[in-house]
């Protein structure tokens, strides 16, 4: 799945800070939300499948849920507000079980240890943040800040680039964009990150369509693949789960 390994290291940036999305790549929860959307669309005799799926990852909530109702063919019957309602309590009692995905420590460790200032930036709001992230304050306590989807700075979702921008403007120094590294599931997350002038590793759940890799600069399949000396980082010197 990775992009050509020689192309990409004839054109390497010095890279300063590293920026990590989070539902879908640094936590496995976006299986939560397809299994609660199918279960809402069941009771209209819908199916949800990934071409719909691809259009609402990475988005705000009330957007998401604004595709979600018009693609689904649901207006004047759902409203996206109800849509968010519906869901919520389903969401909530899954939340706290989600899991690190794979590489995830190896990688956070690696940077932390090497001095590499990280951030989350996540359309997540604070509620479903502090749910997902219970068990795993060993990870996101490296991350020298997150910024989540109703932050008031981030004034639009992405594929919008202000999150990632808000994101690097809270680094301690000025930070220039071309010298960051996003790591991104969704291709509204991607889009985001090269409207904000950003460099972007992209690891796609293995359904998402391959048309939605293009604008990545890479597509790995796993975190455990990625190789930071291809971006004139840190080698890993040790193993980490």
């Amino acid at each position: 799945m990775a992009k050509d390994e020689e192309t990409l290291g004839s054109a390497k940036r010095e890279i300063t800070h590293v920026i990590f999305d989070m539902d879908g790549l640094l936590l496995d929860t976006e299986p939560f939300y397809t299994v609660v959307q199918e279960k809402i669309l069941e009771r209209f005799g819908k199916t949800f499948d990934w071409s719909l799926k691809a259009k609402l990852m990475g988005k705000k909530a009330i957007e998401s849920a604004r595709i979600f109702v018009e693609e689904c063919g649901l207006t004047g019957i759902l409203t996206p507000e109800e849509f968010l309602e519906e869901r919520e309590g389903m969401l909530q009692e899954l939340f706290p079980t989600c899991q690190i995905l794979p590489g995830v420590k190896r990688l956070v460790s690696h940077l932390h240890v090497n001095r590499i200032p990280m951030c989350v930036a996540t359309g997540s709001y604070k509620r479903h943040f502090d749910l997902k992230t219970q068990w795993h304050g060993e990870i996101f306590s490296m991350m020298h800040h997150v910024v989540m989807g109703d932050d008031p700075d981030v004034k639009q979702g992405k594929p919008s680039p202000d999150i990632f921008l808000v994101a690097a403007n809270r680094f301690e120094s000025n930070v220039d964009p071309t010298k960051v590294l996003v790591f991104e599931d969704a291709p509204a997350g991607v889009a985001a990150a090269k409207n904000a002038g950003m460099s972007v590793v992209m690891v796609p759940d293995p359904r998402l369509d391959a048309s939605h890799h293009k604008e990545a600069d890479q597509v790995l399949s796993s975190l455990l693949d990625f190789n930071p000396s291809q971006w004139a980082l840190p080698p890993f010197s040790y193993n980490i789960n």
